[in-house]
């Protein structure tokens, strides 16, 4: 009877265990659907909680996945993943609080990474080896967002229509040459955002209005479709010059549809304002949670994620240029050379947001 008892415990323990790691394992790659409706990231007992680090990202790129894959082979640490739009993915942390089971936060733009300290959610990132990986124009000033990769945003063309020596600048898309040539997506897309944030803060708002106007007036067509969908559309010959990010480009060279890879090789890259103010950048970053349970695993895994080799996978990968210098860019990105960057602080992207917006309303950017 005793022997029978002690083998039932054992049983029930086995299946519990079974039941907690299945849990974690479901967690990775799910989409948080709403502000409120997002599944609970994995519950863990003590013991395996020194063993993993939870990801909150608003990245969705395969190369993540198999970067923690690694991550996890490498150090036996789990990366549980919570996937979701970045602005709900926030307001979820700052509502579970110190029970948030949150360690890092990572995204796609430096104004809603400067969105996550303004809210209170984030913490330093203490660590040598992170300082040494990523130079400070790459890190939020406290320290609080690391970045990860950049990725440019910049004027794309129709290699049988234009000639580069007829581009110069952002500015200049706004002049009579352009008018019915020019496709651009909605003002509600973050990365058009983010560049007229840019904008506002290199030139002002007055004149920052103007270009917008002017851009608005250049359209070929009412704004539409995704960053890949501008490409498509000059091929198409709907216009003549587009404004998109370079990691779109590598990605449909690097398609399985020929259709695609016959786009990308249509269009050429021009990066604007070299004379100037220099190109706009956008960065993913990783923010350290301040209720973070497992703090010293998620900055090993920042380590991780801005050492040499990560750095390289996410540049020949996903065609994002790295933040560390000893990485190797991908071939595609060594093609184009080096170029002049906007001097811009990121946190800027964020304060100038609402001005941004007021200011696409008011000029009818849809």
């Amino acid at each position: 009877m005793q022997q029978r008892k002690l083998t039932s415990v054992i049983l029930s323990a086995v299946i519990g265990t079974a039941l907690l790691t299945g849990c974690g394992g479901g967690q990775a790659g799910q989409a948080a659907n709403g502000a409120g409706t997002a599944e609970k990231a994995p519950e863990q007992s003590d013991k395996a909680k020194n063993q993993a680090v939870n990801v909150y990202t608003a990245r969705t790129y395969a190369v993540d996945d198999v970067l923690f894959n690694q991550f996890t082979q490498q150090s036996g640490i789990k990366v549980n993943v919570v996937k979701g739009k970045a602005e709900e993915l926030i307001e979820r942390i700052k509502r579970e609080g110190q029970s948030t089971e949150a360690d890092l936060f990572i995204t796609v733009d430096g104004g809603i990474l400067n969105n996550a300290k303004q809210a209170g959610i984030l913490q330093p990132v203490k660590s040598p080896v992170v300082e040494q990986n990523v130079p400070k124009q790459y890190r939020d000033a406290d320290n609080q967002w690391i970045g990860l990769a950049t990725r440019a945003r910049v004027i794309v063309y129709s290699k049988d229509r234009v000639k580069p020596e007829q581009l110069s600048t952002y500015e200049d898309l706004a002049s009579d040459k352009w008018k019915g040539k020019l496709l651009v997506n909605s003002s509600t897309v973050m990365y058009n955002q983010s560049l007229f944030a840019s904008l506002i803060e290199l030139n002002g708002p007055q004149k920052a209005e103007e270009w917008a106007k002017g851009i608005v007036a250049n359209m070929a067509r009412t704004p539409k479709g995704g960053d890949r969908d501008q490409a498509k559309a000059i091929v198409a010959g709907e216009g003549d010059v587009g404004i998109m990010n370079t990691y779109y480009v590598g990605l449909l060279l690097a398609s399985k549809d020929a259709e695609e890879v016959k786009v990308g090789n249509s269009i050429g890259v021009f990066f604007p304002n070299q004379a100037t103010t220099g190109t706009h950048l956008n960065i993913s970053g990783a923010g350290l949670i301040k209720d973070s349970k497992n703090k010293e695993n998620a900055v090993k895994l920042i380590e991780y994620l801005t050492g040499k080799d990560a750095q390289t996978q996410y540049s020949k990968e996903n065609f994002e240029f790295p933040v560390n210098s000893a990485a190797q860019k991908a071939d595609l990105l060594a093609t184009w050379g080096e170029f002049k960057s906007q001097q811009v602080d990121f946190a800027k992207l964020g304060t100038n947001n609402a001005k941004a917006m007021e200011i696409y309303n008011k000029v009818g950017w849809k």
